[in-house]
């Protein structure tokens, strides 16, 4: 077999099919944020621009804060680059204890347990609880993110799909189970490319009813919402309802890292048990310090949240008023429905080579075939002459490529694959 014959056919298929991923090479600077650099090289050399970022995970910008910051530099200076290995091996700093303290608290739960991404964290506590609860059995909702689905997966559990955001299609599945089956009800809170939030209480109430542990992915909520940025379970009250939660250090807390929170029980079980925790390198001590400074600022800060709030209804209002198609939802996420995967990248390049405004497509697989789209995340940093700019370089592009305008396009392009 020719095996890079066999590679360049994949890549090519990808790239007919408008799938490709191109990267910018982007260079974010401190105190500039949603500014950046972005560094083009061709074959007359490098050339740099300034752009402006619209579609970055980190919420809040706390990735530059200055309490971050001044928190990662005593680090670095005190404790030195990396961690030395596994927390097994090369033992657990202090630095890691006390932001494992911290997201506890913040969770209202007895414990928590850090690792090196939120993919990690899911992939590792969903595969060993699901592989190690005897007969277990794993309702996933239909839209749960690729880490989770990886982490059933890999527990090689028997799986079942509820539809999503229902629970009484959740119920009506649990109630079908032996009562004394372990089971795991596994859910998000605020979903990632619809922008839409789930049912927490209600589906809660439904796995309780029927005995199963409840299992939820506050990663894009994490400080976000609630009065301490402890996620849509604490805006709803609903914290003591989740058995075991997972959230993310690389979002709103605009570092790196993940994290799940329990029982004293359950954390040291997934500890003792998870691969994915054992086997791998921690996280640098100036990592962890920078992220328990930033969660500890946001727990006592709501600045920031309130306005990101007001630039997300500025933004969703400008791009209404700008005919441009945004699926509706209720949360911090603007997802702008293009429905074609060649369009897509076309109005992603077109932004960023005619308008100096960065969002990357959104396409198959991370959404469904014929529900591409724009994934637009306003912080509290971008200015009003940015959403000012975002409609009209939105409008523009829309007009150049014959694109739907509207609520009609937001149904035609969210019409079932």
């Amino acid at each position: 077999m020719d095996y890079d014959l066999f590679f360049a056919e994949q890549l090519a298929g990808l790239k007919a099919e408008g799938r490709y991923r191109v990267f910018a090479e982007l260079e974010r600077q401190v105190g500039r944020y949603p500014q950046a650099l972005r560094h083009v090289r061709g074959p007359r050399g490098r050339m740099v621009e300034t752009v402006t970022v619209w579609c970055s995970n980190d919420y809040l910008g706390m990735g530059q804060h200055a309490r971050v910051i001044e928190a990662m530099h005593q680090a670095l200076d005190r404790w030195g680059a990396g961690a030395g290995g596994t927390r097994n091996i090369s033992g657990t700093t202090h630095a890691h204890v006390e932001l494992e303290l911290s997201l506890a608290d913040l969770h209202r739960k007895e414990a928590a347990l850090v690792f090196t991404s939120g993919y990690v964290a899911n992939e590792a506590a969903l595969s060993t609880l699901s592989s190690m609860l005897p007969g277990c059995v794993v309702l996933s909702d239909a839209k749960n993110h690729n880490s989770m689905i990886a982490g059933i997966r890999n527990g090689r559990a028997q799986k079942q799909v509820y539809a999503h955001n229902d629970p009484d299609d959740l119920d009506r599945r649990l109630a079908a189970l032996p009562r004394d089956v372990p089971k795991i009800v596994a859910f998000e809170s605020v979903y990632s490319m619809d922008g839409d939030i789930s049912p927490i209480r209600e589906t809660c109430a439904v796995a309780k009813r029927h005995g199963a542990l409840t299992y939820l992915d506050e990663v894009h909520a994490v400080g976000m919402y609630g009065p301490r940025g402890g996620g849509v379970a604490e805006r709803d009250g609903a914290l003591d309802l989740i058995d075991v939660v997972q959230g993310t250090l690389g979002k709103a807390f605009g570092l790196v890292g993940g994290y799940v929170a329990g029982s004293a029980n359950v954390i040291d079980f997934l500890r003792s048990f998870g691969q994915g925790f054992i086997f791998t390198t921690a996280l640098p001590p100036a990592i962890a310090a920078g992220a328990l400074a930033s969660v500890e600022h946001l727990k006592a800060s709501d600045a920031e949240r309130a306005a990101q709030r007001a630039n997300v209804g500025a933004a969703k209002a400008a791009l209404a008023a700008a005919g441009i198609p945004v699926k509706p939802g209720p949360s911090h996420i603007l997802p702008v429905m293009v429905g074609d995967a060649a369009r897509c990248r076309a109005a992603s390049d077109m932004l960023l080579r005619d308008h100096a405004i960065y969002i990357q497509p959104i396409n198959y697989p991370t959404v469904e075939r014929g529900t591409e789209r724009l994934r637009v995340t306003p912080s509290p940093l971008h200015r009003s002459d940015d959403i000012a700019a975002l409609a009209a370089a939105l409008r523009s592009v829309w007009d150049k490529l014959g694109l739907t305008t509207g609520a009609m396009a937001e149904r035609r392009a969210t019409a079932p694959a």
